[in-house]
């Protein structure tokens, strides 16, 4: 497996702004400047004193860029950049730029298709075109609504001598770009999302390790969707570097358990992380699981062992951990809002501990299957005012972007001694801010999400990973997310 090289994207609103950027860009072997982002697009400014080798990009409008100019103002820019000898030129399939191609014979030309509506029916046939049309690179993006999109893509990587750029855009897509060299990519772009769920060059270096992967490094996920918000590939990755593992660990957005498992057998995938929705699917669908598990009925961990998959739960321990540490917890009361994966495993720790358990969610059906996993009872929506000791919340309600959110009516008065929020996006939900306003003790998700996971990658490797390790990887991963919201 040949390495990939990592190309980054750089735009600016001015020629000056760009070449600022450009020159800003270190951990690159290509840079490919965007000059349709500039209100003064000039071949020769972006080429002067580069010091690494460049694409130079104008995209028009109809294809997804941003070139406001006409069509001969952007070949005559396209034809300054062969002239003034950019190492490469990019040029869209079927476009008005033929001529350019018989300018170099193709040599420099990477000859481009973009589809930002799915995966081309006729992928097979587009890609044999281009392949044929003589460019020195063909670079196909196209929109995965499937992990299996990015096997697709890699089916003419594995057919081709021509140098390709197999890129899948979108969350389901991720995996093409990180795994570049398994696609069969010669390299592999990278920048501040200028493309769908396209990730920095920043990340892509210290997170995933993206030049640290090879045809030997173990891979592990965390399979769900959505999964882009996921702070998890930052705790695990960070888990890897410390105990000098060759891993990586991705974000995995499957369409359903199926597309999941043809791209994990693809991948040869070790380990995954499961969350919503696809907790009790991977329950149903593993082939064995631990105790604990079969009495949840639902799995936040698998393993592969030869052709099988082995569950486990690690959410139990997870959320008790930080929650022993707080109080003792033997007859105390506890409501639990939701009924979903999460209210399952939460419910039976509480319970195991000797806690009295009560369920509340909207739907009572699912309250009641929870309620019968477990051995908890059904409770009122919302719950009554002096009805418990320790409140959980197991919903998504109060998840960033939707900071001012709560899974409790406005003004519902929270009387008793503990509030545990297992949402961990932001750090402080709006529940906890309103339960310290009320004088309770409080818990947030994340010392759930590192617990947990702490528990996860033990399993997998037979190493413990530090706290401190895996905590300061979310946290600054969640930095870097307000950052850009």
């Amino acid at each position: 497996m040949k390495p990939a090289k990592l190309c980054v994207t750089v735009t600016g609103d001015t020629m000056a702004e760009l070449r600022t950027r450009r020159d800003q860009v270190h951990d690159a072997d290509l840079i490919e400047l965007r000059l349709d982002s500039a209100s003064d697009p000039s071949a020769a400014a972006a080429l002067a004193g580069r010091r690494k080798p460049v694409i130079v990009t104008c995209r028009p409008k109809s294809d997804g860029g941003w070139f406001a100019g006409s069509e001969e103002e952007r070949r005559a820019i396209l034809s300054d950049a062969l002239s003034l000898g950019a190492e490469y030129v990019d040029l869209e399939w079927q476009g008005s730029c033929a001529d350019l191609m018989q300018k170099t014979g193709g040599r420099r030309i990477v000859m481009s298709h973009h589809d930002f509506d799915g995966v081309p029916a006729d992928l097979s046939e587009l890609s044999q075109a281009m392949l044929a049309s003589g460019a020195e690179v063909v670079k196909i993006a196209v929109t995965a609504e499937r992990l299996a999109d990015c096997l697709a893509l890699r089916s003419i990587g594995q057919q081709t001598r021509v140098p390709v750029v197999l890129i899948a855009m979108g969350d389901a897509g991720l995996p093409s770009r990180v795994l570049a060299s398994w696609i069969g990519s010669c390299w592999t772009y990278a920048g501040d999302s200028v493309a769908p769920r396209q990730i920095s060059a920043q990340r892509m270096s210290d997170e995933f390790g993206f030049r640290r992967i090879g045809s030997r490094t173990a891979i592990y996920g965390v399979l769900g969707r959505p999964v882009g918000h996921s702070v998890s590939p930052a705790m695990h990755n960070a888990a890897f570097r410390a105990a000098h593992l060759d891993a990586v660990y991705l974000p995995l957005a499957a369409a359903d358990f199926d597309d999941f498992l043809m791209f994990a057998d693809a991948v040869n995938l070790a380990g995954v992380s499961v969350t919503a929705p696809f907790k009790v699917p991977a329950f149903e669908r593993a082939d064995e699981c631990d105790p604990v598990s079969r009495r949840i009925q639902s799995v936040n961990t698998l393993r592969r062992s030869g052709t099988k998959w082995l569950g486990c739960n690690t959410d139990v321990t997870g959320f008790l951990t930080p929650l022993q540490s707080a109080m003792r917890l033997p007859g105390k009361r506890a409501t639990v809002l939701g009924a979903g994966g999460a209210a399952r495993s939460v419910a039976v720790a509480l319970q195991s501990a000797g806690v009295r358990v009560t369920i509340a969610a909207r739907r009572e059906d699912q309250a009641r299957t929870v309620a019968a996993l477990s051995g908890a009872t059904v409770g009122t929506w919302p719950p009554s005012p002096g009805s418990w000791d320790v409140l959980v919340n197991a919903t998504p309600v109060g998840t960033a972007p939707a900071v001012d959110a709560s899974p409790l009516p406005e003004g519902h008065r929270l009387d008793g001694m503990l509030v545990y929020d297992l949402v961990y996006n932001p750090p402080a939900t709006r529940l906890l801010i309103d339960a310290e306003r009320a004088g309770c003790q409080t818990i947030g998700g994340l010392d759930m999400l590192v617990a947990q996971a702490q528990a996860q990658f033990e399993w997998w490797t037979d190493q413990r990973p530090a706290d401190r390790v895996m905590r300061d990887a979310a946290r600054a991963r969640l930095d870097a997310i307000k950052e850009t919201r």
